[in-house]
Order: C-alpha cells, then sequence, then structure tokens
C-alpha cells in the first residue's frame, strides 16, 4: 500500500500564461526591456515545463537566467527540468545557483529538500525542510511539513515522519495530505485504531479515491469490523467499478 508522495510548492513551474511570445532572435534588449524578457522567457519555459515539452523548456529558462541571473524560480524550475531530462548532475548545479541567489526564499529550500530527499540525502534534506518551515513568511508550512514527514518515512524514521505530520496538523487541522499520511504511518506501525481514526478526519476533509476506500477497508478488516469492511468495499465497487482496487477486491473474493 504505497500512496505517500511529495509535494512540490503550488507556485513552482504551474504558470500558464496568455497571449504569444515571438521565438525569433535577434540583438539583446535595452538593460530596461531585460527584466520583461526574463520574465516572459521564465513564463514560457515554465508552461513548456508544465506540457511536458521538457527541452524547450530548457532553452526558454536557460534564456531567462541568461537575462536575468537573479531569478531565483528559474533556476528552480530549469533544476526541475533537468530532472525531467535525467541530467542529475545539472540538476544539482541550478538548485546551487538557486540557492545562492535567493538563500532565505523558503520554496526554494523545499523544492531543494524534495529533491535531495528522492536523492537519499535525507540529512541534508531535512536541514532544508527545516529552514523552509521556520520561515515566517511560508504561509503554507503544513506542506513543507507534511515533505518533510515524507521523506523521514522514506528514510524510514517514523518516529520523526510523525513528530512533522502532527506540526503540520497543529499548523492546519484539516489539512488533507497530512490526515493521510498520519493514517498510513499509524497502519504500518498496527495502530489500527488511530489510523480508522485518522482515515474518518481525512474522509471528512478532502474527496474519496478509490485508494482511500480500499485503505478503509483494510482497517476495518484489520480490526474485525466486517459491517464497516463491507461497507467500504460496497462504496468502491458502486463508485469506482473499473479501478485496480476494486479489481484487487473481485479477485481476493
Amino acid at each position: 500500500m504505497k500512496m505517500s508522495k511529495l509535494i512540490l510548492p503550488a507556485a513552482t513551474c504551474l504558470l500558464l500564461i496568455t497571449g504569444c511570445i515571438s521565438t525569433t532572435t535577434g540583438t539583446a534588449p535595452p538593460e530596461a526591456d531585460k527584466g520583461d524578457a526574463a520574465e516572459l522567457n521564465y513564463e514560457l519555459g515554465a508552461r513548456y515545463y508544465q506540457n511536458g515539452k521538457y527541452d524547450l523548456a530548457r532553452d526558454r529558462l536557460t534564456l531567462s537566467i541568461e537575462l536575468d541571473p537573479k531569478r531565483a524560480v528559474a533556476h528552480t524550475t530549469l533544476a526541475l527540468t533537468y530532472e525531467k531530462l535525467g541530467n542529475l548532475r545539472l540538476a544539482t548545479e541550478a538548485y546551487e545557483e538557486a540557492l545562492r541567489v535567493a538563500p532565505r526564499d523558503f520554496e526554494v529550500n523545499n523544492t531543494y529538500a524534495v529533491f535531495l530527499c528522492n536523492k537519499k540525502d535525507f540529512k541534508t534534506a531535512q536541514k532544508y525542510f527545516n529552514k523552509a518551515a521556520s520561515h515566517a513568511k511560508n504561509d503554507n508550512s503544513e506542506v513543507t511539513l507534511t515533505n518533510a514527514g515524507v521523506c523521514m518515512n522514506q528514510k524510514p524514521d517514523l518516529q520523526a515522519a510523525e513528530e512533522y505530520f502532527r506540526r503540520a496538523l497543529d499548523v492546519r487541522s484539516n489539512y488533507a495530505e497530512a490526515l493521510l499520511q498520519m493514517c498510513l504511518l499509524k497502519f504500518r506501525r498496527e495502530d489500527y485504531l488511530a489510523s480508522r481514526a485518522f482515515l474518518q478526519r481525512y474522509i471528512g476533509a478532502s474527496k474519496t479515491t478509490a485508494g482511500v476506500l480500499y485503505l478503509g477497508a483494510e482497517i476495518e478488516g484489520k480490526l474485525g469490523d466486517d459491517r464497516a469492511r463491507s461497507e467500504f468495499v460496497n462504496q468502491l465497487l458502486r463508485e469506482f467499478p473499473e479501478s485496480p482496487e476494486a479489481k484487487k477486491v473481485l479477485g481476493s473474493g
């Protein structure tokens, strides 16, 4: 049962723009126009990244950085692009440049921490998660703290993971992702009553999915509540009949 995931900041690489941007090249723009050109190239690069056109994203983001080397979000988005292109060396260099340009930017720190966690550099990742979470301007610190918990769960350090998830819920008690992660962690620790409680809170805060209904059935099965398990199974088969989880339930009889 694998539902853990790391979450990138919403502001990273998700910009959509309207209108057209010329792809022609020419003489370098005057200084007064470089900022606008850098922004336009960044936005186009971010859109290419979002649409999976990573080569085009790399080219536009590189141009944006040439025009404005201090644009941290362009460095970070370029790093994400290099990750998608499978070049971890250049991704690392881009992240390091983003940190050099904006060492206190909590989104840069969070995104770099996710990268480090995926590389299994858990100790360094934790350092940057902590730095991002404690930033006074981080209005979504529950996301950062949940990311840190997921990272520690992958280490695995379940005690540290639980501490991060609880801190996230202290910030925002109905944050669905932290509730789900706590449910999964308690299930992993075979504390099924606590797992059920967190799942109930999650269902009250978010939409149900096939995976969540299957998890609910698994929890009730562990607790020996056949009626509650059947309710989850029936809802799963009714609402998500073609899902892998429904087929798994049917296959198990």
